[in-house]
């Protein structure tokens, strides 16, 4: 008789292997070769990325890498390992850290637990609120992982987490801290990754997701309207994404008489080069540069107890 066993796949978006131009053209390639990521058609889009994106975009992205390197390696990757030992350590089984692109890959995440024994594979996407371009893209690189499997595992999938109570808490309790050690700022923004307004309109509810999140968080904070402020980061290319920007929102504050802004991004469950740089960095300037007078970043959630309380409390549901 088959002898069941539990294990965990966090999945995380993915990170190059190194600070360097040759490294970050491999990951680059990789991730905006998928037909989740950008879904021009490949006749059209394959030049376009092989001949102007990925030599132009990858010295300057590479650049941006280095300026948040650590010994560690890229925050991401660094603070992705602390969550898998971290939750293994409450969770007494398996647990294994596989990336959408680059290392580690769901391919050698997928082995590591299958070498242990595991029949049952609660897949965790590290992505609050669902989109098709991140969890689906989860969905696809398994696919066809299990593709080379002749026998395959039970498979829980987790799909987001966008309003649940223990992750509503734990960023509560982040912003909190911040008020706490900063003040009450004029308005908290809550940043999250756009995606093109397109893919809104043919079914994707992640904006719906970032509005879910955003609405608890408001209303555990108790916050008014005008106290709390959703925006989008990271748009690329030519066609409309989600609105409003939050690079453009925060040239504009200033002058509508906010001076103190704290901003977060919920969406990101581990600080990257999106949170560090893009948003602590940029738009920490362009805030300044308009006439703001103070800018605090509130980190990810990270490997902070709470955050790893309620991944575990996720798994537990398919145990």
């Amino acid at each position: 008789m088959r002898q069941d066993k539990s294990g965990v796949l966090l999945v995380n978006l993915g990170t190059p292997d190194a600070p360097t131009t040759p490294a970050v053209k491999r990951y680059l390639k990789q991730f905006l070769s998928d037909k989740r990521v950008v879904d021009t058609p490949r006749w059209l889009w394959w030049p376009i990325l092989n001949l102007a994106i990925l030599p132009i975009r990858s010295p300057r992205v590479a650049k941006l890498y280095a300026s948040v390197w650590s010994e560690e390696g890229s925050p991401l990757l660094a603070f992705s390992k602390r969550q898998r030992d971290a939750l293994a350590a409450k969770l007494d089984i398996p647990v294994a850290l596989g990336m959408s692109y680059g290392n580690p890959s769901l391919k050698s995440a997928v082995d590591e637990l299958m070498v242990q024994g595991v029949t049952r594979i609660i897949v965790l996407p590290l992505y609050p609120q669902y989109s098709c371009s991140t969890v689906a893209a989860v969905w696809d690189g398994l696919s066809e992982v299990f593709a080379g499997y002749r026998s395959l595992p039970d498979v829980h999938f987790i799909r987001d987490y966008a309003e649940h109570p223990a992750y509503i808490a734990a960023l509560k309790a982040s912003v909190e801290r911040s008020f706490a050690k900063h003040g009450k700022p004029d308005l908290l923004v809550t940043s999250f990754h756009g995606i093109p307004q397109r893919f809104a309109n043919e079914g994707d509810d992640y904006p719906l997701r970032c509005q879910d999140t955003f609405a608890a968080l408001k209303s555990s904070l108790g916050l008014q309207d005008h106290e709390a402020m959703l925006t989008y980061q990271s748009r690329f290319g030519r066609e409309p994404w989600l609105t409003p920007y939050t690079d453009e929102t925060m040239r504009a504050l200033p002058a509508k008489g906010i001076k103190h802004v704290q901003i977060m991004s919920p969406g990101f469950s581990a600080d990257c080069l999106e949170t560090l740089e893009e948003i602590n960095e940029q738009n920490r300037e362009f805030f300044l540069q308009a006439g703001g007078e103070r800018f605090e970043y509130i980190p990810a959630l990270n490997d902070d107890e709470a955050h790893i309380t309620m991944m575990m409390e996720l798994v537990n549901q398919y145990r």
